[in-house]
C-alpha cells in the first residue's frame, strides 16, 4: 500500500488551517499543522513532510525565512506559499526563496489541492497521491511525461519544449484558471522579466497545433488568463 503523502499546514489562522487539512485529509493526504514560525520548523524536523503550505505572514516571523531553513535541512520538501499579498514582486520573492508554487487569500480550496497535487507530481518519485502513470489525459489530448509526447484524438502533435511544458502545466490545473504571472512562474522561471505577452504567443502556438486535431480546449478568461476546458464546460 503506497503511504499517504505528508503535508504540513502553517497557518495562524485556526479557521484556513482548519478548512485546508479536513479537504487534505478527505483526498487521502497525512496532515499537520503549526500556527507560529517556530512551531513550523519543529513540526517539519518531526513529521518530514512532503510538502508544506506555508503562510507568508506569521507571529513571530515570516514564511520566507522558514521555507530557507526548511528548503536547507529537506531539499526535496515541496513548498506552496499562502499569501495575502498579491504583487508580483511578493511572489517572485516567495519562488526566490525557493517556494515551488503560491497562492494568494482569498483562496478556493479546489485551487489550492489542485497546486498541491501539482508540485508533489515534481517532487515525489512517484507523485505522491497521484497514479503513477507518467500520462496526462484530458478531453482526446494525451501528454507523455517520460517520452514527452502528445497526441490529440490519436495523432501525434510536435511539440517545442516551451509547448510541451506549458501544455503539461495547463493539464495538470485542468478548470483552473491562470493568470499569465503564474504561468511565467511555472513555465518559464520567476526570473523572467520579459513581457507576459509571451504566454499569450505560446498559447496562441499550442491552439493552433491542438486545433488541428479538434475544436478549442485552451479558454480565455477576459481579465484573469486561460483555462484548459472544452468549450461550453
Amino acid at each position: 500500500m503506497t503511504p499517504r503523502p505528508q503535508v504540513l499546514v502553517v497557518d495562524d489562522e485556526p479557521n484556513i488551517v482548519d478548512m485546508v487539512t479536513t479537504v487534505l485529509d478527505f483526498h487521502g493526504f497525512a496532515t499537520s499543522s503549526a500556527a507560529t514560525a517556530a512551531e513550523a520548523v519543529q513540526a517539519a524536523r518531526l513529521h518530514r513532510p512532503d510538502l508544506v503550505v506555508l503562510d507568508v505572514m506569521l507571529p513571530d516571523g515570516d514564511g520566507f525565512e522558514v521555507c530557507r531553513v526548511l528548503r536547507r535541512e529537506l531539499p526535496r520538501l515541496g513548498i506552496v506559499f499562502l499569501t495575502a499579498r498579491d504583487a508580483h514582486s511578493e511572489r517572485v520573492a516567495g519562488l526566490t526563496f525557493g517556494g515551488d508554487d503560491y497562492v494568494t487569500k482569498p483562496f478556493n480550496i479546489d485551487e489550492l489541492l489542485a497546486r498541491v497535487r501539482a508540485v508533489l507530481r515534481r517532487t515525489l518519485p512517484e507523485g505522491g497521491d497521484e497514479p503513477a502513470d507518467p500520462v496526462l489525459r484530458f478531453a482526446d489530448v494525451e501528454l507523455d511525461e517520460r517520452a514527452a509526447t502528445v497526441r490529440r484524438a490519436g495523432h501525434p502533435v510536435a511539440l517545442s519544449r516551451t509547448e510541451f511544458d506549458l501544455l503539461r502545466y495547463l493539464m495538470i490545473n485542468r478548470g483552473h484558471v491562470l493568470s499569465r504571472g503564474q504561468i511565467i512562474d511555472a513555465v518559464w522561471s520567476a526570473d523572467y522579466t520579459g513581457s507576459s505577452n509571451i504566454v499569450d504567443t505560446y498559447v496562441g502556438y499550442l491552439r493552433r497545433k491542438l486545433g488541428a486535431h479538434g475544436p478549442n480546449l485552451i479558454q480565455t478568461q477576459r481579465g484573469f488568463g486561460y483555462v484548459l476546458r472544452e468549450e461550453g464546460g
